[in-house]
């Protein structure tokens, strides 16, 4: 039986009458992504048509999810709201804190060790508040929500920028900050701008080595980083219907490396044999009650240009085996050929050295059994492993079930390392260097979501490439980067030529799932007695303080970095190492824009101290600056803060005494978490403008008295030599994030109406 089923079934309940009067206010048949955000608004039956991309919609999310690193803000904000209990059903799931190096047992009990501190602090919470907590080892947050909590038609939000894997059930599932996940614990509204639509019509159908992900690497390589901001990406045809439910999972998984509000599926017969195999036979009896109101009406799928901002058209019959990177998620180079000559012009190293088969984007069930028949097929055919292989299965359920049925005893017999049912590698949890800043050139391949520079080991000269499961298997197993199992032959230890048949699997288990222990501990029911204990001296967690409203006299301001190019939230706030320090923030503030390259002189935490003339690192000057009663200003280039949804991005500044940051554009997330802090998030209205900033730049907002919904801010900037420039500055804020602003933060809003 499904966690909280009563739920489920009163969103259906609500869902018929909801979505038939958004079709009469819209005027229009719906797609599901619309029938999903009008079932879900804040104030009820629809009565209003929004307009995408503009107008900013209050809406009641029925579950939130959060992680480990990131959980660990949002309940230390949530302590300070003033509620007994959440006020939706909430789980916190311990992935992150857990570093693969030597196997499974030996990491997580070092992991249990190390992070006992952040672990008990994260069960007495959750359970003091009435949050369902998953132990360290459980598994990785998405997996196991897509296992246990995702239901289709529903609405969720999740402390990690990957919560939209849940989409592969049918869900609108968001990735936001933590303050966005306090909001609606503590029982309020939550704002989204209405978003955009991009529909991906899918037709054909995958066969031979082609698998979902390949799909999602197409899709990031048409659109960019950045080209689904602000839109929801929803997948429709033959193509998807034909897909298994997890393989929808990691499609949905890495939309958030296009930058996608979220990504869905309309339900469908391979949701329903999901929902039936995690023993929900009640969700899916429940779903199919409802099923025309859990995918688009048929004229939209008919005609799909009428109904979206974009399409999509993808064959999946003519789709290729694909590796993406390195650096960024959407480069795309069709395996084989194409890659040595891109790799011999770029001089990316063709020895591969690791390949990594798992995270929260690929570590079911399908995909682990895909995997493994090609590494069976290695040891049939006598082929000696080139690189080495590493596994992460996504939840203890899969592991277990995996292991009885042989699938873990295959990657074993070639030597690959069993890692802890974790992040790992794809967060920066690889202990895979002593010295990782000094490390050599290198290739790995893995079917993570990400590979920024540094992403998976802390390396700046790993080159890290994303494929299916797959294909990095073959890989490894080849040991070069530019190998096509499709067309390619190695030599075995016979000293034959040997090819790889085309990969096998099972979508799901054929003698079904089983566990002994899932990891989950539910709360009490009366948390009342439960004391939560943070020690004053603890490095790893911290209670908050307050933060101060910055007020509207913004003058004397100094420039703390100029960023230039990509600046995502592993440059702002690393991870990695700097995931002990989560619960604490004065202390995870050391690592604030660390990783930003400085526009001037091109290092990174490098930069110019005005008050002194010299240089030192971001958060050193950044403190210098605070304890001087000076504000600081930081400027960016496109999409910045792109990646991760942690908060830290922007509670880091904030805390060190930045007011503003004026970019470009901004990532979606990230411009939400700085005005939730109580910030200033700005963009050139001319983006020439960026150039005007100089080393030595002071900053004077010259009408900031008058802030206000679609008026844009003038700056003035006085450079050393004494002559200035006014730019114009634009805003997304509306009136109550504006409030935000004035009281300092969303939490001290909250606190304050609470109170009132």
């Amino acid at each position: 039986m499904a966690f909280d089923i009563d739920m489920i079934k009163k969103v259906y309940s609500q869902m018929t009458e909801r979505v038939d009067a958004a079709r009469k206010v819209v005027g229009k048949p719906l797609t599901l992504s619309e029938k999903i955000l009008y079932s879900h608004l804040w104030d009820g039956t629809p009565n209003t048509a929004f307009t995408r991309g503009k107008d900013y919609v209050d809406f009641a999310p029925d579950r939130i999810a959060c992680q480990d690193a990131t959980a660990q803000m949002a309940l230390l904000q949530f302590m300070q709201a003033g509620k007994d209990k959440v006020a939706v059903p909430t789980t916190v799931h311990c992935d992150h804190l857990i570093q693969a190096k030597d196997g499974a047992a030996t990491d997580l009990k070092h992991a249990n060790s190390v992070s006992s501190e952040v672990f008990d602090f994260l069960e007495s919470v959750s359970n003091k508040y009435g949050i369902g907590f998953w132990k360290p080892g459980a598994g990785i947050i998405h997996q196991v929500v897509l296992e246990n909590y995702a239901f289709p038609g529903g609405m969720m939000i999740g402390t990690d920028s990957h919560t939209v894997n849940a989409g592969g059930l049918g869900m609108v599932a968001i990735g936001v900050g933590g303050a966005d996940a306090v909001d609606v614990m503590a029982g309020m509204a939550w704002e989204l701008k209405f978003p955009k639509l991009i529909g991906v019509r899918l037709t054909g159908k995958l066969s031979g080595w082609t698998a979902p992900k390949d799909v999602i690497l197409k899709v990031a390589g048409i659109v960019s980083a950045k080209g689904g901001t602000g839109a929801i990406v929803e997948y429709f045809g033959e193509g998807a219907k034909a897909m298994s439910c997890t393989g929808k999972g990691t499609i949905c998984n890495m939309g958030a490396e296009i930058g996608a509000t979220t990504s869905t599926f309309g339900y469908d017969e391979s949701m329903e044999r999901y929902l039936r195999a995690t023993d929900r036979a009640d969700v899916a009896d429940a779903a199919n009650q409802v099923k025309e109101y859990l995918t688009a009406d048929a004229e939209v799928y008919a005609n799909p240009e009428q109904y979206f901002d974009q399409v999509i058209d993808i064959n999946l019959s003519e789709l290729g085996p694909l590796l993406n990177g390195p650096f960024t998620p959407d480069l795309s180079t069709p395996v084989g050929k194409t890659m040595t000559e891109k790799a011999t012009e770029n001089e990316w190293p063709i020895q591969v050295e690791w390949g990594l088969i798992g995270s929260c984007t690929n570590s079911s069930y399908e995909d682990l059994s895909r995997a493994s028949s090609i590494a069976q097929q290695a040891l049939d055919k006598g082929i000696k492993m080139k690189a080495e292989l590493g596994i992460n299965p996504g939840s203890e359920q899969v592991r277990y079930t995996a292991d009885r049925d042989g699938i873990l005893g295959i990657f074993e017999k070639l030597d690959a390392k069993i890692f802890t049912n974790a992040c790992g590698p794809c967060i920066g949890q690889w202990a895979r260097y002593s010295d990782p800043k000094n490390a050599p050139k290198n290739s790995i391949v893995h079917s993570f979501n990400r590979n920024f520079a540094k992403r998976a080991d802390g390396n700046p000269n790993t080159h890290a490439f994303v494929a299916s499961p797959e294909i990095t298997a073959a890989i490894a197993i080849a040991g070069r980067l530019d190998f096509n199992p499709l067309t390619d032959s190695l030599i075995n230890e016979n000293g034959e030529e040997v090819m790889f048949d085309e990969p096998t699997g099972w979508e799901l288990p054929p003698k079904g799932f089983e566990v002994k222990d899932n990891g989950y501990l539910a709360p009490d029911e009366d948390g009342s007695g439960v004391e939560v204990k943070v020690a004053p001296d603890s490095e790893r967690l911290q209670l908050l303080t307050p933060f101060t409203p910055i007020g509207n006299d913004i003058s004397g301001a100094k420039l703390l970095i100029k960023a230039f190019g990509k600046c995502t939230t592993d440059h702002i706030s690393m991870a990695g190492p700097w995931l002990r320090f989560r619960g604490h923030l004065d202390n995870i503030s050391n690592n604030c824009l660390i990783g930003a390259v400085n526009a001037f002189g091109m290092k990174t935490n490098f930069v110019k101290n005005q008050l002194t003339g010299e240089f030192g690192g971001v958060p050193d000057t950044a403190r210098a600056y605070k304890a001087a009663g000076i504000k600081t200003v930081v400027v960016g280039d496109h999409n910045y803060g792109e990646g991760s949804s942690r908060e830290h991005a922007a509670m880091e500044p904030r805390h060190l005494g930045v007011a503003a940051v004026i970019v470009k554009s901004f990532a979606r997330i990230h411009e939400t978490n700085l005005k939730k802090q109580g910030m200033l998030g700005l963009t050139f209205a001319n983006e020439a403008d960026y150039d005007l900033i100089q080393e030595d730049d002071t900053f004077n907002f010259i009408d900031l008295n008058e802030f206000a919904p679609n008026k844009p801010l003038t700056l003035e900037l006085v450079h050393a030599d004494g002559s200035k420039d006014n730019i114009v500055l634009n805003h997304t804020y509306n009136e109550a994030q504006i409030a935000w602003y004035n009281e300092g933060s969303a939490l001290n809003l909250i606190k304050k109406e609470n109170n009132a």
